[in-house]
């Protein structure tokens, strides 16, 4: 007979073993977000109790992230930086899974404002490589005619986009990088853009000018739009959606910009007509009832549950995700007019459409 320490002992490897045997299809983690529970693991679906985040299959983390080196991003920030210039953006990368640092000429701690004191993460001369460099406003005119974070920003090798919100556009203008090229800048800043560096094209009624490599966004607010069309140009119109959502961010307008480029990530927008056709009352779960709306400022679909809107993503014709990324694929008759829909988490199961 097995003494109780053995027992106990043998569940123990029985539990570790059944443990170690699940498949990462089974396993769900946080979108990396570069906090703590980016270690955690779930047994189930839904959102992380740490940062509320969608959750994915561990095996959906690995394949998305398994050759795909995290984008690093320079955040450059000088004495008197607005506040709002450099958050809102940092917040949408920070969703984004980019690996954000800051740089100013020197680690003294800066203050924001006047009420934010910031140290940052490296000077000018010991700042590691980035893939992005980022300029905010805020003190701009003292900080850009400083001739060796001139020269920083010059000598910065194999950039792959260049992107400022507000004055931090004239950290572009004085190394000459947006030479040749059209930019915008904050309201008030714009005459001065325009007259001391006649080789900018400067627009005055965007939201962000997006040259290809180079993204200006207009004054503090906007470079949320700003940071959410780059999200969109890297990682796709969804994910921008789903940061978006995330943030409450309700003023966003996708493209509402001079997009001066074939890198547009709306391309694959489907016409108003096309999405309009999925709109109307449905079948859900135990009687109730979801309602998908047209949303016109987006040009996209939500789903209307218990009065809570939750955004719907377009895949192809007839086939969308939703923020648990369940596959929604909606059915239609002979005559080609949809009549229900089935969802990948309820498999056999048709919800009919109850109304247009």
């Amino acid at each position: 007979m097995k003494t109780p320490i053995t027992v106990v002992l043998l569940l123990i490897s029985i539990s570790l073993i059944a443990q170690s045997s699940k498949k990462p299809d089974d396993i769900y983690v946080c979108v990396p977000c570069n906090n703590n529970c980016d270690t955690l693991e779930f047994d189930r679906p839904g959102t992380c109790t740490h940062c509320d985040m969608q959750l994915i299959t561990k095996k959906e983390r690995n394949e998305k992230y398994k050759n795909v080196g995290k984008k690093k991003i320079a955040f450059y920030l000088q004495p008197g930086v607005e506040v709002l210039d450099f958050a809102g953006p940092m917040e949408v990368f920070a969703y984004a899974d980019f690996e954000i640092f800051t740089v100013s000429k020197t680690k003294e701690p800066i203050t924001s404002q006047g009420i934010l004191t910031i140290v940052p993460d490296y000077s000018i001369h010991n700042a590691p490589q980035a893939d992005i460099l980022a300029f905010f406003g805020g003190n701009a005119s003292n900080a850009f005619n400083d001739k060796q974070v001139i020269d920083w920003v010059k000598n910065q090798q194999n950039i792959a986009y260049h992107f400022s919100v507000c004055t931090g556009v004239f950290a572009l203008a004085k190394s000459g990088i947006l030479d040749g090229m059209t930019a915008t800048t904050f309201h008030n800043a714009l005459s001065g853009l325009e007259k001391n560096y006649p080789k900018i094209t400067v627009v005055k009624d965007a939201r962000f000018v997006d040259n290809g490599k180079v993204v200006t966004t207009a004054g503090i607010s906007a470079g949320i739009d700003g940071a959410l069309h780059l999200v969109a140009k890297l990682q796709g119109f969804n994910q921008a959606r789903r940061i978006a959502y995330h943030m409450e961010y309700d003023k966003w307008i996708p493209g509402e910009g001079l997009i001066l480029t074939k890198d547009n990530p709306y391309h694959k927008y489907t016409t108003i007509s096309n999405l309009k056709e999925y709109t109307g009352t449905y079948e859900y779960l135990e009687g109730a009832k979801v309602e998908l709306k047209f949303n016109s400022r987006e040009k996209s679909l939500y789903a209307i549950l218990e009065k809570r809107s939750y955004p719907v993503f377009y895949l192809e014709k007839d086939k969308f995700t939703n923020l648990s990324k369940d596959e929604i694929t909606f059915i239609k008759d002979k005559s080609n007019t949809i009549i229900g829909y089935t969802s990948s988490k309820h498999p056999g199961k048709v919800f009919k459409k109850l109304t247009d």
